[in-house]
């Protein structure tokens, strides 16, 4: 048997052995109190999925980085010398209201997409300041009167207007003025890159068969509406294209490229209107909505508190109105004379 010297006493080599391995195994023990030994096994953790990016004018799904940019709101003349008008087929919004000698004007919002050319473009009201607010952006008109047009610029909205700067404006003369001006939208808009998108302003549901109207509302393929006796729209639900249709005074009503007028959302409201030389929509307090899409209608509330607050829309339980996610026309339909139909 070999040994080995050890404090001037000989151990066997099995000792040696013996002592070794109690020692590699008090160092393993030692290591217990301290830190573990890695874990070979790949980690995996949970979550929840990313919520999808929404356009805010539209809530439909869009990739990241997309319509940041600010919404070009637009007044566009409904004369029907102005018919028919260009890019109004491109909106997220459009708000249909009452003006002067019984006619209807259109404040036309884009944001998602924005054309080329728009129009034809005619002058401010009382009421758009209220209307657009609460998007924030760029409003183009072609003027005004004076005191009207210091109540849109005093709005925190950018101010673009032909009969000061005639710079992205241009007569159509192929058409009979005043129903002839046009904006160069997509030029317009590059130069005022630096104002921030709008905020939401409505409330979508995750696809059409999940907006409040398809959930809880009742079949609907037509909603017809009374401005006046000589302004009387309404619109017809077709299933093979998803979209409700438009009339004009009993006319399909088409764009300047031949197509039919089309939305996703009607949403058609009882506002009061003081009437007068330039009648006045009061888009405060609260009144009578109806709110339709994908063929069906749900009646319910809308409200908005002052100038900057965007309208808000709930049902009968005071849950907020969910719209199908595209496109919206918001009919404001005089509370004291007009009339809104559903069937």
């Amino acid at each position: 048997m070999v040994t080995v010297a050890r404090g001037g006493r000989r151990l066997p080599r099995p000792v040696i052995a013996l002592a070794t391995a109690l020692a590699v195994l008090g160092l393993t023990a030692g290591c217990a109190g301290g830190e573990p030994a890695a874990d070979p096994r790949p980690v995996t953790t949970s979550s929840s999925p990313a919520e999808p990016v929404r356009a805010p004018l539209r809530g439909t799904v869009i990739a990241a980085g997309e319509a940041e940019n600010p919404s070009l709101a637009v007044k566009i003349d409904n004369h029907e010398r102005a018919r028919p008008q260009i890019g109004l087929n491109t909106t997220d919004l459009v708000f249909e209201e009452l003006v002067e000698g019984g006619y209807t004007r259109y404040a036309a919002i884009w944001q998602s997409t924005v054309p080329d050319e728009v129009g034809p473009v005619r002058s401010i009201r009382p009421m758009d300041p209220d209307i657009l607010s609460p998007l924030g952006g760029v409003v183009a008109y072609s003027g005004g009167q004076q005191q009207f047009v210091a109540l849109m610029q005093a709005a925190p909205v950018q101010n673009l207007i032909f009969d000061r700067d005639q710079t992205h404006f241009f007569r159509d003369t192929s058409r009979r003025a005043p129903h002839n001006v046009v904006l160069r939208a997509a030029d317009a808009l590059a130069d005022y890159a630096e104002v921030p998108a709008p905020a939401p302003q409505f409330a979508y549901a995750s696809d059409p068969g999940g907006s409040t109207a398809s959930v809880a509302g009742v079949p609907s393929a037509r909603i017809a509406m009374t401005f006046s006796h000589i302004r009387y729209p309404s619109w017809d639900w077709d299933a093979a294209t998803g979209t409700y249709l438009r009339h004009q005074e009993d006319a399909p009503d088409l764009d300047s490229e031949g197509q039919r007028i089309a939305t996703v959302n009607v949403v058609a409201l009882k506002v009061p209107v003081e009437l007068g030389d330039v009648p006045r929509t009061v888009l405060s307090g609260s009144g009578e909505g109806w709110f339709s899409a994908n063929g069906h209608t749900v009646q319910g509330i809308w409200s908005k508190d002052g100038r900057d607050d965007p309208l808000r829309f709930t049902d009968s339980s005071g849950s907020s109105v969910l719209l199908a996610p595209g496109n919206t026309w918001i009919e404001l339909v005089p509370a004291e004379t007009g009339t809104i139909v559903t069937g």
